[in-house]
Parts: structure tokens; C-alpha cells; sequence
């Protein structure tokens, strides 16, 4: 449990705010019973006893927020959780100082006025009581897909680098082949940049699976990616099986977690591609070239090789 949700349930326990019919977006362990958890993040999903990744409608006369430190979904989760509040329902939203609890809070207090806080265990719990007023137009706006700068492409705030193509993705879909055939996987695809550069050049693909932990992402992708071709997964690619073994594997694996850099994310999503791959399969990687995947690679695939390296990212291809 984040500190952020001690703090909100610290806040029920006690007595600062009642208990009662409630969702919570972005839930951890829930504060007390009557509580409908959304959780779009798979590996948070499966924690969760009983969840959806996506609460489309009702009414509540309670509503918990879990921020993160993306500002901009905390802007999109707040507006789309007053809007399934009762008249007069309470909006509570609960997050790390770290994480810009208090900025987050400043901004609600403009948008609703507040109609009380706490701060306990280094975050910042706050509560608005639903009136006639609006969230700002801003803020509504996010909860639904948005251009990523001035393209066709979509995505959403809560996927990793949402509004642009980062740089890695952009390294790597240089270096990528055209002669991709057979059944295909994009691993971690996000809004599915790389699945859609490689469909347009690999005629020979005739299927590719997009799987992604982010059930956001796949919902960006599936608008971006109209080819009969593709199907879309929702998977913990470090604890859940892939549904198929391919010819073929792209990735831009995670590598973090909180606000650390980790390779240990990285290295299972490697592993994982090791275990999907046919014989003599390829494996395309970019990732942070100062974490330590070449004795991952050697153990695991028959060859490796440097496509590209500019001081920031490496490109690998490996064969299995």
C-alpha cells in the first residue's frame, strides 16, 4: 500500500470523512467495504480482489481518486470522477507530496473551492463536494484521446510519453527491417507507434499481437491501429503467459518504477520475449544503454548485435 492511500484511509479511520457507497480510480487497497476499484494497470489489477479497468457510468454519492504523478491524468481522472458523482456527492483525492499532491490540490481549490484537506504520511488528502460548477474544459478534454502534437496518431494521459514519440521508439523504428514476416509481437506497444511503423513497411506480417500491461494504451492503440492484422492484448508480460510464440519481436521495455531507474522490469520483459520466440526468432530492443541487459542476452539468445547507440539509447538484435 502507497503512502498516499494510508493516507486516505487514515481519513475514514478517523472520522474526517464517511464511509459510503464509493468508486476509486486508480485503486489500491481499498479504505473500507462498497467500494467499486478501477484499475487500468494490469499488474495493480490482478492485487486488486474485485476490479474493472474501466468504470463507464453511475452514480455515487462517494468517489476516491488515487493521483499520480502524471498531472495531466490527475487533471482527466478528477473531471471524469465528478461527473459520476451524485448532486452533492464528495470527491476525495489522495497523493504523494512527492508526486505534486499540493500543487494538484491548489488547482482543485481554484477549479471548486475544497471542502476539506489533511496531510499525513508524507501526502495530501483533499475533498470537494459536487456543485453546479464545471471542471475546467482543460481538464475534461484529457479524459478522452487526444492528438500526439499535430499528427493522426492518438493517445491519453497515463501512457508512457502520451503526447509525443520518445526517443528510444524513434531509434529504434529507424533501425527496424522491412522484411518482417509471420506472426509478430510488440511488447510494452503504448499507443502503438512501433506496430504501426512496421506494419506499413513489412508486407510479409500477417498477424501481430500488441500487448500491453496499460489497458490505456491498448485503447490509444486500437485507434490508432485499424489493420485486420492486429489484435491487442492486456498482460502482464513479467507474470502472465504471451498468447502465442512469434517469428519476431519488437520492444521498448519499461525500465521504471516509482522514481528509480531499475533494470529488473526491462529484464523480465526480455525474458519473457526469450521464452515467446520461435527458433531462430528475432528480438529488436531499445532501451537505456547504461542498464545491464548484454549478460541477460548472452544467456538467452544464440547472438546479439549493436544496430545503433548514440550515447543515450541502444539498439539491439538478437536471435534466439
Amino acid at each position: 500500500m502507497s503512502q498516499a492511500t494510508r493516507a486516505l484511509a487514515h481519513a475514514f479511520e478517523t472520522g474526517a470523512l464517511a464511509q459510503k457507497r464509493a468508486f476509486f480510480l486508480r485503486a489500491e487497497d481499498p479504505p473500507f467495504a462498497d467500494i467499486e476499484c478501477e484499475q487500468s494497470f494490469r499488474p495493480a489489477f490482478l492485487r486488486l480482489k474485485r476490479a474493472t479497468p474501466r468504470i463507464e457510468g453511475g452514480s455515487w454519492p462517494l468517489g476516491l481518486v488515487l493521483l499520480t504523478k502524471h498531472k495531466e491524468e490527475n487533471f482527466a481522472n478528477i473531471a471524469r470522477g465528478w461527473s459520476l458523482l451524485d448532486p452533492d456527492g464528495t470527491l476525495v483525492c489522495a497523493g504523494a507530496n512527492d508526486d505534486g499532491a499540493a500543487s494538484l490540490e491548489k488547482h482543485a481549490a481554484r477549479a471548486f473551492g475544497l471542502a476539506g484537506t489533511l496531510s499525513k504520511f508524507h501526502s495530501r488528502v483533499f475533498w470537494l463536494t459536487k456543485s453546479d460548477k464545471e471542471p475546467p474544459a482543460y481538464w475534461r478534454g484529457l479524459a478522452g484521446l487526444q492528438p500526439v502534437g499535430d499528427s493522426s496518431r492518438l493517445s491519453t494521459p497515463g501512457i508512457f510519453s502520451w503526447d509525443r514519440i520518445d526517443e528510444g521508439s524513434a531509434l529504434l523504428a529507424r533501425h527496424l527491417p522491412d522484411d518482417l514476416s509471420g506472426h509478430v509481437a510488440d511488447f510494452g506497444c503504448g499507443w502503438g507507434y512501433l506496430a504501426r511503423e512496421i506494419l506499413a513497411r513489412s508486407p510479409g506480417i500477417q498477424r501481430i499481437d500488441l500487448i500491453d500491461a496499460e489497458h490505456l494504451a491498448l485503447d490509444a492503440a486500437r485507434a490508432n491501429i485499424k489493420d485486420q492484422r492486429a489484435t491487442f492484448h492486456w498482460l502482464d508480460l513479467a507474470t502472465e503467459a504471451t498468447p502465442a510464440t512469434y517469428d519476431a519481436i519488437i520492444c521498448n521495455p519499461p525500465f521504471h518504477i516509482g522514481r528509480a531507474a531499475t533494470p529488473a522490469l526491462g529484464q523480465r520483459v526480455i525474458e519473457a520475449a526469450a521464452r515467446a520466440l520461435k527458433p531462430r526468432g528475432r528480438f529488436y530492443m531499445v532501451a537505456n544503454r547504461g542498464l545491464p541487459y548484454e549478460p541477460l542476452l548472452k544467456q538467452h539468445f544464440a547472438s546479439f548485435e549493436t544496430l545503433a547507440d548514440n550515447n543515450k539509447f541502444r539498439v539491439t538484435h538478437a536471435v534466439r
